[in-house]
């Protein structure tokens, strides 16, 4: 009695699935739902981080080519010290200042010649007036300029500056450099939400692979326990000489075949734990306990992840995928460059406005009164002429740029379409085994326990209970498996708006197909996870254990 409530007990657990992912060894670990694993691989990619900065990048450099659509203003303010000069001997010539040699006119005792080298005409005085106002102004030319007011050879300068520049016309250039700045920022913007989405995809993968290969131990675990079932049995059996030594042996044999099965179970399940691990920067060391169970195939995706709502299954439109759009825009921007190169050919018009004040103090630092005022305002036209075919060159360049972009944009959408089908078979076939595999298992499990009893009494041979088991181990690796790609599979059709193109697999297999087989091969499970990830990665994406 107490033999037959252990068994009853394992085949519960292999049909229903209710066998925990670690036992008793994982309870102390941490705790890790699907969600969680989510939210920690959204911080801890790097992937995200390269395509969150090119994201910023390119919002920067739309920035950059829409600055030139306004005024460019920029301040100056400069000192230059002189050394020596050219102009040091037309200074040494000129004649010395006497400050004592006053005019009598001149009331200035720090000007040699004083307002008289200014005002020396009065046109409403008398005779006398405008005979010596004419000899001031022989007077003042004899003695010639006084070049410390000039700027040839000062010690000191200093320049206070404001420029401004605007671009009147370009040819369309700086119009098509703002859109082509747009367009790649939506391209970065779209690449950012496809690595967010093959994020998500990957840790759900590595989520469920990991969980799928703890299942698969967990049915290693308890095919082994049959084993040694039918090994007492038969040994007792053997004993009161009920069975053969025959049947004692391949009691024997079956449960030792288990054993290295169980071994392999086990580094498929550390080696997919350690894939997730990696995934989400989580110590290699630390133990964890999944608590998203396989049969929970609705997969809960955090909006956060996602550029926009959630795909149905029975709204998938191919020009709306990442590669389409992206493709589209390169498209803008190959004609955008296009504009650019052939603008080139037509005048650009400039105008520019230049304020400044100059100063040339004697000594270090010069006063606000010291400075004197410049300020120009200046229209450039420039014409290309001849540039040896410079620009001929570029227009060809970027003609077959954009050429080539219009042919990846159809090449784009004819994939789209064929990976978006590819996407929905897949999803309809992971349902349809999925469904099919619901009652297998159960089946299966009865089977085997009317094999047990059959056996038990004398009444079948140990062949009968052998192909028993292995077909419950089948019926319980392919439930565990169905479960998994139907979860990664409406995973994909959720995020296959901004996911990239996907490779086209074959559909993934089971168990061996019949008992015998499974015999032959003393191989009664499915691959081991990493095979059978790898039959489904086709399906689902890239795996890589």
């Amino acid at each position: 009695m107490m033999a037959r409530t252990t068994t009853l007990s394992i085949l519960a657990a292999l049909a229903f699935g209710s066998v925990p992912l670690e036992g008793q060894q994982a309870a102390s670990g941490r705790q890790l739902s699907l969600e969680e694993a989510l939210r920690i691989a959204e911080t801890a990619s790097e992937d995200v981080g390269i395509a969150r900065a090119a994201a910023d990048r390119a919002r920067g450099e739309q920035m950059r080519a829409r600055s030139e659509l306004f005024p460019q203003v920029f301040a100056s303010l400069g000192y230059t010290r002189t050394l020596a000069s050219q102009f040091e001997d037309i200074a040494e010539n000129a004649p010395p200042r006497n400050p004592q040699a006053l005019d009598p006119i001149d009331d200035n005792p720090n000007d040699e010649f004083g307002a008289t080298c200014f005002n020396y005409l009065n046109p409403g005085g008398t005779t006398t007036e405008r005979l010596e106002g004419l000899e001031n102004a022989a007077r003042c030319t004899s003695a010639g300029f006084d070049f410390t007011a000039l700027p040839f050879g000062q010690r000191n300068n200093w320049t206070l500056g404001l420029d401004v520049q605007q671009t009147l016309f370009a040819g369309g250039r700086v119009a098509a450099q703002t859109r082509m700045a747009g367009a790649g920022r939506r391209i970065a913007e779209t690449s950012l939400a496809s690595t967010r989405a093959q994020l998500v995809l990957n840790v759900i993968e590595a989520y469920y692979d990991a969980a799928l290969a703890d299942r698969l131990l967990s049915i290693a675990v308890s095919t082994l326990e049959q084993a040694e079932t039918t090994l007492r049995h038969t040994q007792l059996a053997r004993q009161v000489g009920n069975q053969p030594e025959f049947e004692l042996l391949r009691a024997t044999v079956s449960r030792d075949n288990q054993r290295p099965i169980l071994i392999q179970r086990q580094s498929d399940r550390d080696i997919a734990l350690m894939r997730l691990k990696q995934l989400l920067n989580l110590p290699l060391q630390e133990p964890l306990t999944l608590t998203t169970p396989l049969d929970d195939t609705t997969v809960a995706i955090p909006a956060r992840l996602t550029s926009g709502p959630l795909a149905r299954a029975d709204s998938i439109v191919p020009s709306e995928r990442a590669p389409v759009r992206q493709a589209a825009e390169a498209v803008e921007v190959s004609a955008n460059a296009l504009r650019i190169a052939r603008s080139q050919r037509l005048p650009q018009v400039n105008v520019n406005m230049q304020y400044g004040r100059v100063a040339y103090p004697q000594t270090g630092l010069p006063v606000w009164n010291d400075f004197s005022t410049n300020w120009t305002v200046g229209v450039a036209l420039q014409v290309p002429l001849f540039t040896g075919g410079r620009i001929t060159g570029d227009v060809r360049v970027a003609q077959a740029d954009l050429e080539e972009a219009r042919y990846r944009l159809t090449q784009a959408r004819e994939l789209s379409e064929l990976d978006s089908y590819a996407a929905m078979a897949r999803l309809e076939a992971a349902e349809a085994s999925f469904a099919a595999s619901a009652g297998t298992a159960q089946q299966a499990a009865r089977a085997y326990h009317i094999a047990e009893i059959r056996y038990r009494e004398g009444i079948s041979t140990q062949v009968e209970l052998s192909d028993s088991r292995i077909l419950l181990e089948q019926a319980s690796a392919n439930r565990a498996l169905a479960a998994r790609d139907l979860a990664v599979a409406r995973a994909r059709v959720a995020l296959l708006r901004d996911l990239p193109f996907g490779a086209i697999g074959a559909p993934s297999s089971g168990a061996p197909a019949s008992p015998q087989q499974a015999q032959q091969q003393r191989q009664p499970t499915p691959q081991r996870p990493q095979q059978a990830a790898a039959f489904t990665g086709s399906q689902t994406g890239a795996f890589a254990p």
